[in-house]
């Protein structure tokens, strides 16, 4: 059903859900384009929970007439039975107040974003349902379901979504011929301390910048089993046949949450899961003969985190180290350390590794990202780590930098984004401190469907690339995800077909740019816009934390400035009383970005984010 100019989209949820970013974007997107979009109040969520009642529905109907909609969304991320069930009861109630057009009523049409599983049986229970949405469509997808045209948007809009929709066009086109899987193994080796105890990711990515054969590729593997003595056996056997394929430069250990947790215990009948349960410094070190050539890191634990890091050079070798800094403690459960003891930890683990010379990696600005944070806080959180990094005598970062997070990012966004960050990064570097970039694509973006899958990880490979395109040295690591992440575990077979469909877009997209096929991102308007914006917020904010702050750089200059707000996470869970000014913010996902917004959904400008966080900070007697 084509869109008409005078159409106005509502959009509703049950109370019981509170996912609301996937149809949240959705209504920014048509709102972009110059649609009324209607989102319903609260007390219209909650009929939604009974919409047979007779106040319930009296007040959906009010709402719908009311703000004279003609086409309305239902967004249910739950239980798929539930939600399916919920948006069949909802459609018949509206049947029985005669609201659709062909009853004489207002609505055209009506929609059902949920779950795939929940989506199917929207089709299947609901005939009046013009389209469903589960999530993994692109946004022009998304535009095509509804009846708009791409050529509806905008200018920049159009050109923005047409970025997205090529790259996935052009990794269709490389898993549909399937030639990467010829690909040889790597030749990355040829130095002198190759595959070693000496053997480190300096060295390696050296030799590998001085031979033009970056960039390195990373994957992650560890699979839980409950019979722990098995677990570890079949672990040990797949490093083998991994290392054997050739496909991979560094295995990162995927450990069980107890490894992390309580390595060395005797864990009982405790719980576990999420990875390999590796338990004593035996199991670390057969791990490391087996990788041979491979290099291979592991996760720092969650406490005792010195003694982790040391045991890890002592065991693996560690490639790197990641920390977390304000995570994996008690501000998202992951660790038993309160937030404040947890900042002490981490700069005492940092003095460590910085004291025998080993890169750290800050596993940072993504976590922000999961918690609602805008995209100026991903900039600002990494810079602010690799600035904490540096000032306990780090001597090389790592900087990981997830794309696709959250998945509902534009391309165009994600490129901006990601060249403001390495700017203020690379202002830290020099010879004492090169910062190497880490791409990865984002935890959840990847579709359940194995070919789609394929080709989404083969497109944002191409993103990688387009974030430095004139250097053919970056990104220096490539953090491979598994085309299997959304269904299953990556055995070795997996893990070496994800590194050859990296390897193979990448080389092919460059070979494209080179003969002037795809366009050159280098100056793009719109990204280098953006990127300007980003930096120039971020670095309002960083000058806020230094001239606001006493010793900012510092296990209590962190806490003081995540508590006071100058890193918001709006969707955080857990340590909410404690944290009040890091969750008082508002986030909306604006033509592809995330934006901190008032409670009317418009922008706030840098001042206004940095006046807030200050006076937060003022009330509290912490500024000084």
């Amino acid at each position: 059903m084509s869109w008409r100019a005078s159409d106005r989209f509502g959009i509703v949820k049950p109370s019981v859900d509170a996912h609301v970013l996937g149809v949240t974007s959705i209504g920014a997107m048509l709102a972009d384009l110059g649609t009324e979009v209607v989102y319903a109040p609260a007390e219209v969520c909650r009929a939604c929970d009974h919409p047979e009642g007779r106040q319930e529905s009296a007040l959906i109907e009010s709402w719908i007439r009311g703000e004279r909609l003609t086409r309305l969304g239902f967004s249910y991320r739950l239980s798929a039975e539930d939600g399916a069930d919920l948006f069949a009861r909802l459609v018949r109630q509206l049947e029985r107040g005669a609201l659709f057009s062909d009853q004489g009523g207002p609505l055209r049409a009506v929609y059902f974003a949920g779950l795939p599983a929940a989506c199917r049986l929207a089709r299947e229970r609901v005939p009046r349902v013009a389209a469903v949405f589960d999530g993994e469509e692109l946004p022009q997808e998304t535009l095509g379901k509804l009846g708009i045209r791409a050529s509806g948007a905008t200018g920049e809009s159009a050109r923005s979504l047409s970025y997205d929709s090529d790259r996935l066009a052009f990794g269709e086109q490389l898993v549909r011929r399937a030639d990467y899987l010829s690909l040889p193994p790597l030749d990355h080796g040829g130095y002198a301390e190759f595959g070693g105890s000496r053997d480190g990711v300096v060295a390696r990515l050296s030799h590998g910048a001085g031979a033009a054969a970056l960039p390195l590729y990373r994957a992650h593997m560890g699979q839980y089993l409950s019979d722990r003595e098995k677990a570890v056996r079949l672990f040990l056997g797949q490093v083998r046949e991994l290392a054997a394929s050739g496909q991979l430069d560094v295995l990162s250990i995927g450990t069980s949450q107890l490894s992390q947790s309580r390595f060395g215990e005797e864990w009982g009948d405790s719980a576990n899961g999420g990875g390999v349960p590796l338990a004593t410094p035996e199991e670390l070190a057969a791990t490391w003969s087996a990788a041979r050539p491979m290099l291979v890191r592991s996760y720092a634990g969650t406490r005792d985190l010195v003694t982790m890091a040391r045991m890890n050079e002592q065991t693996i070798h560690n490639a790197w180290h990641a920390l977390s800094i304000w995570w994996f403690c008690q501000t998202d459960n992951r660790g038993p350390y309160p937030l404040r003891e947890n900042l002490e930890q981490m700069a005492a683990a940092l003095r460590y590794i910085a004291s025998v010379g080993t890169p750290f990696e800050p596993n940072v600005p993504h976590h922000f990202a999961f918690r609602g944070a805008d995209d100026a806080t991903y900039v600002v959180s990494g810079y602010v780590a690799a600035r904490f990094a540096k000032a306990v005598g780090i001597r090389c970062l790592i900087a990981q930098n997830m794309l696709n997070t959250p998945k509902y990012t534009w391309g165009v966004q994600d490129l901006a984004k990601s060249r403001a960050l390495l700017r203020l990064l690379r202002e830290l570097a020099g010879a004492d401190f090169p910062v190497v970039l880490e791409t990865r694509a984002g935890l959840d973006s990847l579709s359940v469907d194995p070919f789609r899958a394929k080709a989404q990880l083969a497109a944002v490979t191409a993103l990688m690339d387009d974030i430095e395109p004139r250097n053919m040295d970056s990104p220096g690591i490539i953090h491979v995800v598994s085309w299997t992440e959304a269904t299953r575990f990556a055995d070795p077979a997996v893990i070496a077909e994800s590194v050859q469909i990296c390897r193979q877009s990448l080389s092919e997209y460059r070979a494209l740019r080179r003969r002037g096929l795809i366009d050159d991102m280098t100056e793009d308007a719109e990204v280098e816009a953006r990127t300007e914006e980003l930096v120039t917020e971020a670095r309002a904010v960083i000058r806020a934390i230094e001239t606001s702050i006493r010793d900012p750089w510092t296990p209590a200059g962190l806490y003081r400035m995540f508590a006071a707000g100058f890193l918001p996470v709006p969707y955080l869970w857990e340590c909410r009383a404690e944290l009040p000014h890091a969750v008082d913010w508002h986030t909306r996902l604006l033509r592809g970005a995330v934006r901190l917004v008032d409670e009317r959904g418009v922008p706030l400008t840098a001042a206004q984010r940095v006046e807030k966080a200050v006076g937060a900070l003022r009330d509290a007697g912490g500024a000084g």
